[in-house]
């Protein structure tokens, strides 16, 4: 059994930003409008094989992705260079589209992660889940099985557009985003690769390990529609509905990775409180999923050390997945 009887402070810093994250939206930005992100390099660089010349620009811009009759709010970010792959990002429980602000600058993980991929020639797609950021939808009505549906339509969307119809597609899901992305690329015969980061693997451990064993018990036998409110250790509480934990124990990512026979990379953090022990996790991955496969362990936590700055995301993070991605795309 995994132990979650230790969660550094960290963890819960996490989801205490993510409670209170204030949703601010500026009046010069409207939907569809787009802004220029400009990379300069020096010469003429090749990296990865992605060519990047002395100047590329990358276009983002916001999109809305309809999902029955509710919007999801997504940032597209768009590499200048031709035919470029495109990756959807998948964020974690309680987060948004750009995710945790890193330290010592104005981007969140996933806000910075996406610049830096259109830089070296990888288009992205990060959405908010429905009930999560900007999209339609109410927080407490959050399942795994809503956010493995928001992925999949975000993956038809991405098909659908004439800029990357027959171009190559990954998924990069971090925490509960990894355990959405799993699903999604099974359900998906057209994912060309998969990234996980500290994906969630046991959600029923995970989440007794947060909201106690108690909780989740009474949570089990209401019915679906119950509204159920979690305290979390510092005080603050979380409304989610009983159907959101009685979908714990019937959630496998690793069942769905055996269903993925394509390029699958899963990178774990040594030192996560939340996902551990490792590396037996990461290694589980690897014993499930058959397919052309790499599992990585960085010496950080579960937040790839983003409290302390961009140095581990900008060094190792993305560098080892515009790796993956020049190999497999």
């Amino acid at each position: 059994m995994l132990g979650f009887s230790i969660i550094d402070e960290q963890i819960w810093l996490i989801i205490l930003l993510r409670v209170f994250r204030i949703r601010v939206l500026g009046e010069i930005v409207e939907m569809g409008l787009s802004k220029k992100i400009i990379a300069l390099s020096f010469g003429v660089v090749s990296l990865l094989g992605f060519s990047l010349v002395q100047s590329a620009t990358a276009e983002e811009r916001i999109v809305s992705i309809p999902v029955g009759d509710q919007n999801m709010i997504a940032t597209l970010e768009t590499a200048s260079q031709e035919n470029a792959p495109i990756a959807i990002l998948l964020h974690g429980f309680t987060g948004t589209r750009d995710e945790l602000p890193v330290k010592e600058t104005d981007e969140g993980v996933f806000s910075r992660m996406a610049r830096l991929m259109a830089e070296q020639g990888v288009s992205s797609l990060r959405i908010d889940f429905r009930g999560s950021g900007e999209s339609d939808g109410k927080w407490e009505d959050t399942t795994f099985s809503s956010q493995i549906k928001d992925a999949v339509t975000a993956i038809a969307w991405i098909r659908a557009q004439d800029a990357f119809k027959g171009g190559k597609l990954a998924l990069i899901g971090w925490s509960q985003g990894g355990l959405v992305a799993s699903h999604a690329a099974a359900a998906r015969s057209d994912v060309d690769s998969v990234v996980l980061m500290a994906p969630a693997t046991n959600p029923l451990v995970t989440f007794i390990g947060l909201f106690g064993k108690e909780l989740v018990e009474k949570a089990m036998s209401s019915d679906p529609e119950t509204p159920i409110t979690a305290s979390l250790p510092w005080g603050v509480d979380t409304t989610l509905k009983a159907r959101f934990y009685q979908e714990l124990p019937i959630t496998s990512p690793l069942a769905a990775a055996a269903q993925y026979d394509g390029p699958l990379m899963v990178i774990m953090a040594q030192k996560d409180a939340l996902i551990t022990p490792q590396p037996a996790i990461g290694e589980a991955w690897m014993r499930y999923h058959n397919g052309e496969e790499k599992l990585l362990v960085l010496d950080t936590d579960h937040v790839w050390s983003a409290f302390e700055g961009p140095k581990m995301i900008d060094e190792q993070v993305v560098p080892a997945i515009l790796e993956w991605f020049e190999e497999q795309l």
